[in-house]
């Protein structure tokens, strides 16, 4: 079992909140999961970079803790989405699946594009077309890390908090079809392609207004499961150029 300075504080926090009832303990407990198997991951080996990536893995965990900071203490870096989704926790008969959908949605389409573009926008242009490719395949392999945690993720963490679990919501279906299939695959794409636009972009105005876009839509993802019935929740997890041809996403730049 790997030892870790960041998984103690992840464990510690949920134990706290757990002690209490807390339920941003269902999303975090999660992500602790995910992180140790990232972190497993990079003392195999399993990335081209694994310096890059253990950067990038901590760096990721600290765009969390900042928000979450920042909503604890009332000041500070929080964007709206994570302000509703911490918000809901403290809404009864929310299920804990949708407490995971919407700390996965905050921490993804929100901070991991302005974590990438943290880590990429001061190197992009000095870096091979090689090492760029190697540093998009690091980004992918993410993807495969995190599915082989869904199951257990499912098995000792949402069950854990919800006995019923094991028979997931007819609006949202398998819970590995969802993570694997969808959020992964679409969201993660999503996030490169958006994180790729800022790298690229050196005007000061725009590139805030690009990173407050990423804030923007993750909370239009966020309605889709709190407000948009069946049809949201099914859709939840379809790229952005699906959303926006169903007309279930708005175009961010008029918001």
């Amino acid at each position: 079992m790997i030892h870790h300075e960041l998984l103690e504080r992840m464990h510690s926090r949920v134990d706290a909140w757990d002690a209490t009832g807390d339920r941003r303990a269902i999303f975090l407990a999660c992500y602790a999961l995910m992180t140790r198997n990232m972190l497993e991951g990079v003392e195999a080996g399993r990335f081209d970079d694994n310096a890059w990536v253990h950067t990038l893995v901590h760096q990721f965990a600290e765009y969390y803790f900042i928000a979450l900071e920042g909503y604890d203490c009332g000041a500070g870096w929080l964007p709206e989405v994570w302000r509703q989704a911490h918000n809901l926790t403290r809404t009864p008969n929310v299920p804990p699946l949708v407490h995971l959908l919407l700390g996965i949605n905050a921490h993804i389409n929100c901070d991991l594009t302005l974590v990438l573009d943290d880590l990429l926008r001061g190197v992009w242009d000095d870096l091979t077309p090689l090492l760029r490719e190697s540093r998009r395949n690091d980004y992918l392999m993410v993807n495969t890390i995190i599915g082989e945690t869904i199951d257990v993720v499912q098995d000792t963490v949402l069950e854990r908090y919800s006995p019923a679990m094991n028979i997931i919501d007819v609006a949202f279906g398998s819970l590995d079809e969802w993570v694997t299939a969808r959020l992964i695959r679409n969201w993660r794409r999503d996030v490169w392609d958006r994180a790729m636009v800022l790298v690229q972009t050196h005007d000061t105005q725009m590139r805030e207004a690009l990173r407050h876009q990423a804030d923007l839509q993750a909370l239009q993802r966020m309605r889709l499961v709190v407000t948009g019935g069946a049809l949201g929740a099914r859709s939840f997890g379809f790229s952005q150029r699906w959303l926006r041809r169903l007309g279930l996403m708005a175009d961010t730049k008029d918001d």
